[in-house]
């Protein structure tokens, strides 16, 4: 697979990358531990090098699962994974609990996940929320730290606004934004990509495909498991999931005329905006792992890549990307 560098500081990664957190969370059941990790392997025969996790994710179970199945092949991947949360309290919530970034908390976070990975490195480290509590100029000494003694190699913020990334990159310099993006998300191009490009930050994407919206898999007549975190988003209402169709609709054409499915079409249009953004899908079944990274393969034209923008920008994406408690976290 074609690699993208993702900032200024040498982290390289294939084009495409995997969101775990689906495997443990947010979409229903798990699946089968042996398949999962199976899957994640498969991914790695394909050319995927980054792996994206958190602690929280499960909690901890996300870990633990990517450990397990990369530490065969540690030497040919890069593993991202997050701290900033409360642990100890809101075991189980969708928000992992209070955000907590003081400097001990974070450093009993990465001891953490550095066993529960069999690792003795984090390639890419990611403060998973703004802490209002704590001046991210000691969020950014206390990784400094970290990367002194050899524990983390580059960092990262996640949904923090521009003015924390200047902060934090005037400090230490950051290698990546991870932020959610999209064809039906599409918030931060106004401030965020600028800031991003004038300063030399990579972007990883997630919900790429807007948790499976952009795959043209979810119609007005589709139903979410119990657990599944598309039951309490608002763009997922009944109502809201109707108008929103029309745009996968649109997108569907094109794709057909293109040869690719709609969602190739959406990860190749996010691959042209830039060339630091990989996006990181995620999924448990194969067939979508091999449709995914065919997006890597798929070269849009110019006047295709102008009709997918001017489709995205008179189809009106109606209800918020997130329930009300949850939105508040981000430094959007």
């Amino acid at each position: 697979m074609q690699e993208r560098f993702v900032g200024k500081q040498g982290l390289r990664v294939g084009a495409i990358g995997f969101g775990c957190m689906g495997m443990s969370m947010s979409y229903g059941p798990a699946g089968e531990r042996a398949d999962l990790i199976a899957l994640i392997r498969e991914a790695v025969d394909r050319g995927v090098t980054l792996f994206d996790t958190a602690e929280v994710y499960g909690p901890f179970h996300n870990e633990e699962l990517v450990g397990e199945a990369l530490e065969p092949v540690r030497d040919r991947v890069v593993i991202a994974t997050k701290f900033g949360h409360r642990l100890d309290r809101g075991l189980g919530r969708p928000d992992g609990g209070p955000t907590d970034s003081r400097p001990e908390i974070i450093r009993q976070a990465v001891e953490g996940s550095l066993r529960r990975l069999r690792t003795d490195h984090i390639d890419l480290l990611y403060q998973h929320r703004v802490d209002p509590e704590v001046p991210i100029e000691d969020v950014a000494g206390t990784v400094a730290e970290l990367m002194q003694q050899g524990k983390v190699l580059y960092w990262g913020l996640s949904e923090a606004g521009a003015g924390t990334i200047r902060r934090a990159h005037a400090v230490l310099p950051l290698s990546a934004l991870q932020s959610e993006y999209s064809l039906w998300t599409r918030s931060i191009e106004t401030e965020i990509l600028p800031t991003l490009q004038e300063l030399g930050i990579g972007l990883v994407p997630f919900s790429p495909l807007g948790k499976g919206f952009l795959t043209g898999t979810i119609s007005a007549k589709t139903t979410f498991t119990e657990g599944d975190i598309r039951t309490t988003i608002p763009r997922f209402e009944a109502e809201a999931l109707e108008k929103n169709l029309a745009l996968v609709e649109t997108l569907r054409a094109i794709a057909e005329r293109v040869g690719a499915t709609p969602a190739q079409l959406a990860l190749a249009w996010l691959l042209a905006q830039k060339p630091w953004i990989v996006p990181i899908p995620g999924t448990r079944r194969s067939s979508r792992l091999v449709e995914n990274l065919g997006a890597a393969e798929l070269s849009l034209a110019p006047e295709v890549l102008a009709e997918i923008q001017s489709a995205a920008d008179r189809i009106p994406i109606v209800g918020a990307r997130y329930p009300e408690a949850l939105e508040r976290q981000t430094g959007l």
